[in-house]
């Protein structure tokens, strides 16, 4: 069967699909994390004593003594066994930013050879995977490859249930025998601890009296694209890159604005409905669904939860999209472009700190001006931003990110603070020494009787900013769809931390000299903001006044590509931050330099291969397929005294000449191997072997404008798109 043979089958198969019937649950109360081992489930199944330091454990990070895990190991087996788990898997996140998870029984034979049952307190607290076969940047070696996992107690156990069996989920970290972080939860754990420690120095010298621990949360926003099965596998690129690597664009894409917020297709909710039951029995609170800018782009937002169960939470949530959508005929894309000319899908942060006595020191309240401890967090934020944007673009960079940043609504690279227009007001006078009011939102009357007027927001949303503030929360725009949450939340956590100190101190001097509270704070505020305030801008990121406003004027960074960005990791004062803020150690940093630079080289190297062989071995023989036809016909119409126009054989005999020569090029280019260093390998793969692969695209797409639709092998955007 030919691939356009293949096109049309797919076609037909889709447009006759039933959707998959979904048995709505009777109500969420019913199904609201059953499948995970909570306090509440553990209240009932632990002896009071044993309760009680579990629940501080997970409240506070106190220390758990073994002994009650032996207790809660027995519990959980139980529990877990109830729900049909016969295995159980310690769970953690490898710096490949996916999930990994190695499964054991519970069963074990006795003297008698009678199967039995066991998980005590040390199967629970610690496991043994290989710690050289994940990616480490050199800390594991095959001669020293011994890697740990250990049981998180702050992020509850789960059960992974499916078609084929129910898996005890434990939510652990991932270190080597040295003790060294190789994973994604180890760094954002310390940064907390870290973000704690320097929020409480600033709490007290502010006169609180009672601080409870406080933690970061996040609500991410995860975007994705579903195309059906049928025509995925018809495209080696999709598979395999998770992008397409060729297509011309649909005569209708997003242009209209149409499908932004609109009727979600029945297919489509079917999918949704299976994903959030799924996702509400594991305890994780998916609150928004809704059509997406770009046709066949998708949204899910969860509420906001405490950073650590946020992060294995969004893992699990991709997970579950992934997995879902195969049992409804579809492949779920996570890739942050998958479709040239449209919009591509972010991973939108959005970012907090408090805890249960102060609250959310991000919530700016009624009166911002007089909410002193909100102005000195936020000002904390600022001079992060500043100090450490190349980091917080490294964080969020990757091969997929790099097509979609600064177009079709993602944020620019050039890391800004845009803090609307009542805060920014706010700090403006605050530069100036003395804050003499404060704008407020009002009152939206539409002056139509039926609809009730209603509060205004203070200031308008901007999206068109990488940070954005967003009324009690930052909102990092910038992180891909297909990235994990934890290394953002690190960066985020960290530079915060650094800020907090640094106010301590200058807090501090002020107070001694004898400053009342709220002078000193203004004093601390207005230096911040005169040595960081570059990084407020509340205009048009994309514009391109901007951009140059932001390089030559303020002294910001454009950081276009992953080349440009990862080495960030490496400069002296992002080491520094880590180091003294005992997040990352220096070699724990260089080996997250060492694995993403190999990464961003691996995924370039994949695309190029793919380009060469889908564009010799599909798209090749499709053009002479065509130049074949119309010569018959040519010859065919000259016998009968009729001259054809051979304008269009020519094109695309010129197209495919054009196009070979560009494959032969690039795949020359592939085969040079002799770089100095991995910044050197980046900025090839950046430049030289992009640039090939998309002179090559630039004839296939050409191409496929003009061969005959009956005889071209790929599945085209108009019907990845659009049918459903």
């Amino acid at each position: 069967m030919s691939g356009s043979e293949s096109r049309a089958q797919a076609v037909h198969q889709i447009t006759n699909r039933e959707p998959i019937a979904v048995k709505k649950p009777k109500s969420l109360e019913k199904i609201w994390a059953t499948d995970v081992f909570t306090l509440v489930k553990m209240e009932e199944a632990l002896s009071k004593k044993a309760y009680k330091a579990v629940k501080k454990t997970v409240e506070t990070g106190a220390p758990l003594d073994p002994a009650v895990a032996d207790l809660v190991a027995a519990a959980m087996k139980e529990w877990a066994m109830s729900k049909g788990a016969y295995y159980f898997s310690h769970v953690f996140y490898p710096m490949t930013g996916a999930t990994a998870e190695k499964h054991d029984g519970f069963i074990i034979t006795d003297a008698s050879g009678k199967a039995i049952t066991e998980f005590n307190g040390s199967l629970l607290i610690k496991g043994e995977p290989d710690g050289s076969s994940f990616p480490n940047g050199g800390i594991r070696q095959t001669n020293a490859a011994r890697g740990y996992t250990a049981w998180d107690p702050t992020s509850p156990a789960y059960i992974l249930d499916t078609e084929n069996g129910a898996t005890l989920c434990i939510p652990s970290v991932f270190v080597s025998w040295t003790g060294e972080a190789l994973d994604k939860k180890v760094p954002l754990l310390r940064s907390n601890a870290a973000m704690n420690e320097a929020a409480q120095k600033v709490l007290k010298l502010m006169g609180e009296k009672e601080i409870a621990p406080l933690n970061s949360s996040c609500g991410a926003e995860q975007e994705y694209f579903l195309v059906d099965a049928n025509f995925a596998n018809l495209r080696p690129d999709l598979m395999l890159a998770g992008r397409t690597l060729f297509g011309a664009e649909a005569a209708k894409g997003q242009q209209f604005d149409d499908h932004y917020f609109g009727a979600i297709p029945e297919r489509v909710q079917t999918f949704m409905q299976d994903v959030e039951i799924k996702l509400y029995r594991l305890g994780i609170p998916a609150k928004t669904r809704h059509n997406e800018v770009a046709p066949g782009q998708f949204e899910i937002a969860p509420y906001f939860e405490a950073a650590n169960v946020a992060a294995d939470h969004q893992q699990m949530i991709m997970t579950v999209l992934k997995t879902t959508a195969k049992k409804h005929g579809f492949v779920c894309l996570l890739h942050e472009k998958p479709f040239a000319g449209i919009n591509g899908s972010g991973k939108h942060v959005n970012w907090s700190v408090g805890n249960s006595t102060q609250g959310n020191l991000l919530d700016p309240g009624n009166t911002p001006h007089e909410n002193l401890n909100f102005l000195l967090f936020c000002g904390a934020v600022i001079r992060g931003v500043h100090l450490f944007g190349p980091l917080l673009r490294a964080v969020i960079a990757s091969a997929g990110n790099d097509h979609r940043l600064g177009a079709n609504e993602a944020p620019p690279a050039i890391l800004s603070v845009y803090l609307g227009t009542q805060i920014e007001s706010i700090f403006d006078q605050i530069r100036d020494g003395k804050i003499d009011g404060v704008d407020e939102g009002g009152i939206m009357d539409l002056g139509l009787s039926q609809i009730l007027p209603f509060d205004k927001d203070p200031g308008d949303r901007n999206r068109t900013s990488p940070f954005a503030f967003t009324g009690n929360r930052f909102e990092f725009r910038a992180v891909g769809s297909n990235q994990s949450v934890s290394g953002p939340l690190v960066a985020m956590n960290t530079m915060l931390a650094d800020s907090l100190n640094w106010i301590a101190t200058e807090l501090e001097a002020e107070l001694n000299k004898g400053t009342d509270q709220a002078a000193a704070v203004i004093a601390v505020l207005k230096k911040l903001m005169a040595e960081h305030g570059n990084a407020v801008f509340g205009g048009d990121g994309y514009s391109a006044e901007w951009h140059k406003m932001a390089v030559e004027e303020r002294g910001l960074k454009n950081i276009p590509t992953t080349a440009d960005a990862l080495p960030a990791l490496k400069s002296p004062e992002v080491v520094k931050l880590f180091d003294e803020t005992g997040v990352l150690s220096p070699r724990e940093l260089e080996s997250r330099f060492e694995v993403y630079a190999e990464q961003y080289v691996l995924s370039i190297e994949v695309e190029a291969k793919l380009v060469v062989d889908i564009a010799k071995t599909q798209v090749y023989p499709a053009a002479m397929r065509y130049l074949s036809d119309l010569a018959m016909a040519g010859a065919s119409m000259s016998d009968m005294g009729v001259e054809l126009d051979n304008r269009v054989a020519q094109t695309v005999a010129e197209q495919s000449n054009a196009m070979m020569s560009a494959v032969s090029k690039l795949a020359e280019a592939m085969e040079k191997d002799d770089f100095a260093s991995e910044e050197e390998h980046m900025q090839y793969c950046a430049n030289d072997i992009r640039g090939l692969m998309d002179e090559v695209r630039s004839h296939v797409d050409a191409l496929e404008k003009e061969v005959a639709d009956e005889l071209w092998p790929l599945p085209k955007y108009q019907e990845m798109l659009f049918i459903k």
